[in-house]
């Protein structure tokens, strides 16, 4: 949203105040100090200028149809933020953004728009946002920084999570919570979807793990990965820092990293009670289905039924991992003698040495962990998957 670069007049009547847009508005008012009020408010935030004008002036239908018709507000009082990153999908966030910005101003979106800068800038900047009064956001990014916006919607205390709609543009290079929800890679078809505003409140896992001697709390909405697929992740984010990978480079490091992974020593327990203790290869607790771009590696997974689902995988010839990797991608993996399936509101996971962790994609710490679940936890914007 411009600021507002033209003084009012000093005889008060009818002001025309132009945004760095070139848009205008015009509305009525009878005091200079009323307008000098709103000028400030506008240049503070636009939900908190709609506010001010709301209280200042009896603003009538026409003013809302005029700022429709300008591209500035189909719903004045509750414009979308957008949060886009232009390094997702090894930069295609860079690319394709003006497009993305065009079609979503010809559908008649009303949207502050902010890149971020570094990682866990989403988490931040989102956490800021709702603090100033927006209670929708787009996401355009990939898994990772849709994880990075649920954590600062959990971090800010300005209103309950589930009060905050999230969408999401997928740039990414997995874009795996995407394909739970329906929602298409299509940028025009995923506009459409965000303009029905279909909402649907799935559950929210939380995890507790340790980063050397510090404890740290994780939100998550996918799938969180430990062991093998953690040392996988870590590689496909390297890659990608480096602005290289695609799609395949998890697949790839599926079968490069086994020469240099060895099994650990794990007991679990699922609700207090230990389901498991021996070496393992890789395990992964969902929310939803999907993850490593397409893989079905929680295919029992029900987004809202307010339970962590989890499969592991255990100590197993690198043969075999060769062999049956197919089988992830349909989750048929799941009838294998080595594969075991748990569901339960509570997992604890411990560990004679460190075992790795990432969550939606993004590389965290290690064991041990508690993980936990937060039933509808978040209200999502989706497709008709």
């Amino acid at each position: 949203m411009g600021f507002v670069s033209e003084c009012f007049p000093p005889d008060g009547e009818h002001p025309v105040m132009k945004t760095s847009r070139k848009k205008t508005i015009f509305f009525m008012r009878n005091n200079v100090a009323e307008a000098k009020l709103m000028e400030k408010s506008f240049r503070i935030g636009y939900p908190t200028f709609v506010l001010v004008c709301q209280k200042i002036v009896n603003l009538p239908k026409v003013f809302t149809i005029f700022l429709s018709m300008n591209g500035l507000a189909s719903s004045p009082s509750n414009p979308w933020l957008i949060i886009v990153n232009p390094n997702a999908g090894v930069k295609k966030g860079a690319r394709d953004w003006p497009a993305i910005d065009r079609k979503l101003k010809a559908e008649g979106f009303i949207y502050d728009s902010v890149l971020t800068e570094h990682c866990d800038h989403a988490k931040h900047l989102s956490a800021e946002f709702i603090k100033k009064g927006y209670r929708k956001i787009i996401v355009v990014g990939g898994d990772g920084t849709m994880n990075e916006v649920v954590n600062g919607i959990y971090m800010q205390k300005t209103v309950s999570p589930s009060e905050v709609s999230v969408g999401m543009i997928p740039v990414g290079t997995g874009n795996d919570w995407c394909r739970t929800f329906g929602i298409p890679f299509d940028y025009p078809k995923a506009i459409q979807i965000l303009k029905k505003e279909k909402t649907f409140l799935q559950d929210v896992g939380k995890i507790s793990y340790f980063k050397k001697e510090t404890q740290l709390i994780r939100y998550f909405i996918n799938i969180a990965g430990m062991g093998y697929d953690a040392l996988v992740a870590k590689k496909t984010n390297l890659m990608k820092e480096k602005g290289k990978g695609g799609p395949l480079t998890y697949l790839f490091f599926v079968f490069a990293g086994l020469f240099q992974y060895k099994f650990i020593e794990a007991v679990i327990d699922v609700d207090g009670q230990q389901v498991f203790k021996g070496e393992i290869f890789s395990m992964n607790v969902g929310i939803c289905k999907y993850n490593g771009g397409g893989m079905m590696q929680v295919p029992f997974a029900i987004p809202d039924d307010g339970l962590l689902d989890a499969t592991l995988i255990i100590k197993t010839s690198k043969f075999a991992v060769l062999r049956y990797a197919r089988k992830l991608y349909d989750g048929t993996h799941v009838n294998l003698s080595i594969v075991r399936t748990y569901r339960g509101k509570t997992i604890r996971i411990r560990s004679t040495e460190r075992i790795y962790l990432e969550a939606d994609g993004e590389s965290l710490g290690h064991s041990p962990f508690v993980y936990e679940i937060i039933p509808q936890g978040l209200k999502v914007i989706v497709g008709n998957g």
